[in-house]
């Protein structure tokens, strides 16, 4: 049994979500919730609360949670903030950015692209260049973190400028909401997007949208479906602190406790600065095995590291994969379109011995495959 299972008995989740949680977080699932029941009602409201404070946008944005993954509150933040007559404008850096704009044209609003390279940061100045060129453009979504790569892109700089155009701004910040600073009182944004199970640590199954008041105020009649109608959900919860239909009882409360112990680490700061930690120790363990990171550190977010896979005859990623997960981890595979890579995620509730056995695992794998004095491209 390797040094991370000292403390967990099941693999250690290297990856983007779901990940690795606390022990507390799990017992808060053992409890069973009425819906509708006065206690649990506390709970909801006790969270929406807490994912605003993160954000210092209490003043200002209302916090709609909605049952399922991250995707269908980005799909239900488009469906509701963007009107019927809306022209969203994606810069895309990624897989994630590219689902954006795949959802803006299932639900027929009108969307307009400006392609990087995969390992490219979005540029500001196109994003100034764009809106003056196209006045009919009402918003611009982007990704934070785009966890196909790991890259960073420059939020606060973006937000500027689209607030100068007097343009809506969507944020996905599903990968770094709790990690990265995002400060409504200096970065505007119409809504911000996350989840239960990235960087607070909970468990998958209820994302959040952190929406403007007053923008959400004029959103009735905007969304393309009941489930996922934003307005629809705030108006019922603040009437009644109820979920309009079955919330994800347990998910909830293993949030609350997640966030419970957020706070009592540190908050954003401690938050972040353990996982820069786990990235700085990921990517200097891999590079002393001669294992390459995608991303130049000037772009690379303290969450996910993509990296170049061994040339080598004997690599094959799921004989590695699968290799490293008897020893413990489940890493994540590549998602580049132009070279093979692999993902290692920093999040996760695990101290400094599991990123370390992390890397003895690799080490262990690739010489195993004979693969370990492999350098990548």
């Amino acid at each position: 049994m390797s040094v991370a299972n000292a403390e967990h008995k099941d693999p250690i989740l290297l990856t983007p979500g779901p990940l690795t949680t606390s022990l507390q977080t799990k017992q808060a699932m053992l409890r069973d919730w009425g819906s509708w029941d006065g206690d649990f009602n506390q709970i909801t409201t006790r969270v929406r609360q807490h994912l605003l404070e993160i954000a210092h946008a209490g003043e200002t944005h209302e916090c709609v949670p909605l049952q399922g993954s991250g995707t269908f509150s980005v799909e239900a933040a488009i469906g509701t903030i963007v009107p019927r007559d809306g022209h969203v404008l994606v810069p895309m850096n990624g897989a994630y950015c590219q689902r954006i704009a795949r959802i803006c044209e299932y639900l027929g609003r009108r969307v307009s692209t400006h392609s990087y390279a995969e390992d490219q940061a979005i540029s500001t100045s196109d994003i100034d260049r764009l809106l003056s060129a196209d006045p009919s453009i009402t918003h611009v979504a982007i990704v934070h973190c785009e966890t196909s790569t790991g890259i960073l892109n420059p939020l606060q700089d973006i937000a500027k400028v689209v607030a100068k155009h007097g343009k809506g701004l969507i944020i996905d910040a599903m990968s770094s909401f709790g990690a990265i600073e995002v400060d409504a009182r200096v970065t505007p944004f119409d809504a911000l997007v996350a989840a239960s199970g990235k960087c607070i640590e909970g468990v998958p199954g209820m994302g959040f949208v952190l929406a403007r008041r007053s923008v959400l105020e004029q959103c009735k009649g905007n969304a393309h479906s009941l489930a996922l109608d934003l307005y629809d959900q705030w108006v019922y919860m603040q009437k009644t602190t109820q979920w309009r239909f079955t919330p994800p009882t347990h998910v909830v409360a293993a949030l609350d406790q997640a966030l419970q112990q957020y706070r009592a680490e540190g908050g954003l700061a401690a938050r972040g600065a353990r996982y820069a930690a786990n990235c700085k120790q990921l990517i200097d363990g891999l590079a002393a095995l001669g294992l390459r990171s995608f991303l130049p550190k000037e772009i690379q977010a303290p969450i996910i590291v993509t990296v170049h896979a061994p040339q080598h005859a004997n690599y094959n990623f799921q004989a590695f994969y699968n290799a490293v997960k008897r020893q413990g981890f489940i890493l994540y595979p590549g998602k580049l379109t132009t070279v093979e890579t692999f993902r290692v995620g920093c999040m996760g509730h695990f101290g400094d011995e599991g990123m370390r056995g992390a890397i003895a695992a690799i080490a262990n794998v690739l010489e195993e495959m004979q693969i370990a004095t492999a350098v990548a491209a």
